[in-house]
C-alpha cells in the first residue's frame, strides 16, 4: 500500500499466536512509520517505528491484529510503500 498522507494505515492483519509475519517498508520518504498492534482493532499500541526503509520478520506472542502506517503529524513528504504479510 502506498501512503502519501498522515493518519493513514494499512488494513489490519490478524496474526495467530506463535506465527511469523513480515514487515516491508520501502520508498523515498520523510516520515515516521509505525507498526502497531491491537486485540480489538479500536485501541492500537505502537510496537516499533521507522524513519527509513526496512524489512523485518516478527513473531506474535499471542493473537494480535497488526497494521503499518503514519500517525497525525508524522508525515513530511514522499511515498511510503508499506506491506504486512502474515
Amino acid at each position: 500500500m502506498d501512503i502519501t498522507v498522515q493518519n493513514t494505515f494499512t488494513p489490519a492483519v490478524f496474526v495467530q499466536a506463535g506465527d511469523e509475519f513480515d514487515i516491508s517498508i520501502s520508498g523515498t520518504f520523510v516520515a515516521t512509520v509505525f507498526v502497531q498492534r491491537s486485540k480489538d482493532q479500536s485501541a492500537w499500541a505502537d510496537v516499533d517505528s521507522y524513519t527509513a526503509p526496512a524489512e523485518k520478520t516478527g513473531r506474535a506472542g499471542s493473537g494480535w491484529f497488526y497494521r503499518i502506517g503514519i500517525k497525525t503529524g508524522g508525515y513530511t513528504s514522499g511515498t511510503v510503500k508499506a506491506d504486512l504479510f502474515a
